[in-house]
């Protein structure tokens, strides 16, 4: 069963052609397997060859573009017709001398699109030089156009039942932090915490099951928090450690991301002085997101407020989420920084992340944000706030906690 209705996908295909027609594009090849899924209702972990989704401007129906094993899968979980599913032979897959390109340019000169205007995703994770290359010997007598974040910017404001989506991946978040944060104790290993993480938000909640994340949960304790992006190790907690635990909550591919920070006993000097400025400047940046202003103009909100303090942040403070893939949940259009002109409308969503790195420390309380009517709200219920565990010892037998 597709996620959306039809006349929801003709929706999209409608919006995308405007802004394909804008940028002078007539045939647009997506290989976002995100974009794939928003205009398509696409979904498989198939993204690791080579697939497409071509939307012609002068054509009702996209049609899909991939291996001949995934051709059923595509048939499956899209609204297109059977006969606008496409499928290479599997000689064309990792091959030496045969590429994916090769077919797909073929094709495209059979059905009449090789003397075309053709945008591509051209700075996109599975869209590779080698393709590019191949795709234009094969298309000799097509014009490349530079169709990047073109779908990505139509997701930018979201339907009501995206939201609704998101409001059942929050909740999904909001368990998984709580058990995650639950496990944290001295003596138990990062592994089993992440371990724990993803049960819940694979198994979601009694009403409805959580699909698998875009990025895996971040973990990083002790020293390692003033490093970003850090997974799990088997390393044991500490007595005296932080902890920062970043997720996301995920249903239907839509995600909301959520991230706090533990301590292991009473907090360090650094993070007790820290937690109440990042707070005081979350609350302040939530209380002046509304429509009209810019995501610069948001960010300046959080800049002036931490910077009462002393302190400066060089990374952006957010930015656009939803719908997401391997290995970004984010959507890689409007981002809430300094410059950004990006207006804020009804519906839009953001992860707020207003993370503090330094040289052995570091902190990060976010919030997933949708920006309504009025102002805004927040899809987490997880206090805002630092997360201080009595530590104790526990002993492991067998890799059971007891």
């Amino acid at each position: 069963m597709l996620p959306f209705d039809i006349l929801e996908y003709q929706r999209r295909i409608h919006l995308t052609k405007i802004k394909m027609e804008e940028k002078g594009i007539d045939v647009l090849l997506i290989s976002d397997p995100a974009n794939m899924n928003y205009l398509t209702g696409y979904d498989a972990w198939s993204f690791y060859v080579h697939q497409m989704v071509a939307i012609i401007i002068d054509e009702p129906q996209p049609i899909w573009l991939g291996r001949y094993q995934d051709a059923s899968g595509a048939k499956a979980k899209t609204w297109i017709y059977d006969e606008n599913v496409i499928a290479y032979p599997d000689y064309y897959v990792h091959s030496e001398t045969h590429h994916p390109m090769d077919f797909i340019g073929e094709i495209l000169t059979q059905i009449g699109q090789g003397r075309r205007s053709i945008g591509l995703e051209m700075d996109h994770y599975y869209f590779t030089a080698k393709a590019f290359d191949r795709l234009k010997k094969a298309l000799p007598n097509a014009t490349f156009k530079d169709g990047d974040l073109l779908v990505n910017n139509v997701r930018l404001i979201k339907s009501d039942q995206e939201i609704d989506y998101m409001k059942k991946a929050a909740m999904i978040a909001d368990q998984a932090m709580f058990h995650g944060v639950e496990s944290i104790r001295a003596g138990v290993r990062e592994c089993d915490t992440a371990a724990k993480i993803y049960y819940h938000m694979v198994s979601g909640t009694d009403e409805f099951g959580g699909d698998y994340p875009s990025i895996v949960p971040l973990l990083p304790s002790g020293k390692n928090t003033g490093i970003p992006h850090l997974t799990w190790t088997d390393r044991k907690f500490d007595e005296g450690d932080s902890v920062i635990v970043e997720l996301a909550g995920c249903y239907k591919r839509y995600h909301v991301p959520l991230a706090r920070t533990v301590s292991i006993g009473a907090p360090s000097p650094n993070l007790e002085r820290l937690a109440p400025i990042v707070v005081e400047g979350v609350n302040e940046v939530l209380e002046a997101a509304k429509p009209g202003l810019t995501c610069g103009e948001l960010e300046e909100v959080w800049r002036k407020s931490i910077g009462r303090y002393g302190i400066e942040k060089e990374a952006r403070l957010g930015y656009s989420v939803g719908l997401g893939y391997p290995p970004d949940w984010g959507e890689h259009t409007a981002s809430i920084r300094k410059g950004d002109a990006t207006v804020l409308q009804p519906n839009m969503t953001f992860h707020l992340i207003p993370a503090l790195w330094f040289e052995n420390y570091g902190i990060e309380i976010s919030e997933t944000l949708r920006i309504t009517d009025q102002g805004c709200e927040t899809f987490t219920k997880y206090p805002r706030e630092l997360t201080v565990k009595h530590p104790f010892i526990i002993h492991q037998h067998g890799g059971e906690i007891s």
